[in-house]
């Protein structure tokens, strides 16, 4: 997601190339273990200790982290970024940036991704 008037990515969301960036309280993914949808859902499931009904949808999704957003702030750091959502088609990856754009502008607490090394390998 790029902001389409300065080419900047919106504010909730940080890409980092170089180096391993320091982000304290980020409950870290590992890209290679989010290449597809379920994979990433599970992942994000054990990490953040969501219940589980998660489900499968993005909807579903949307859902948990709101709930887990009127609780306070949250900082996901995704490493090897590039990977994420690699075996699945192109759209899922917009639908994941599109609710996750939804869920910083409208949930009552910070939501903040840094997405590191974020080049497909």
């Amino acid at each position: 997601m790029v902001d389409p008037s300065g080419g900047e990515p919106p504010e909730w969301l940080t890409v980092c190339r170089n180096g391993t960036p320091e982000v304290p309280g980020a409950a870290v993914l590992a890209g290679a273990a989010t290449r597809t949808r379920p994979a990433l859902f599970a992942v994000l499931s054990a990490v953040l200790a969501l219940p589980a009904h998660l489900g499968s949808t993005w909807d579903a999704l949307a859902d948990v982290l709101r709930d887990r957003l009127d609780a306070g702030p949250l900082t996901l750091l995704i490493d090897d970024a590039g990977q994420l959502l690699a075996d699945e088609p192109a759209g899922q990856y917009a639908l994941l940036l599109a609710v996750l754009g939804n869920l910083a502008a409208t949930a009552p607490h910070p939501l903040r991704v840094v997405l590191h090394d974020a080049s497909p390998s």
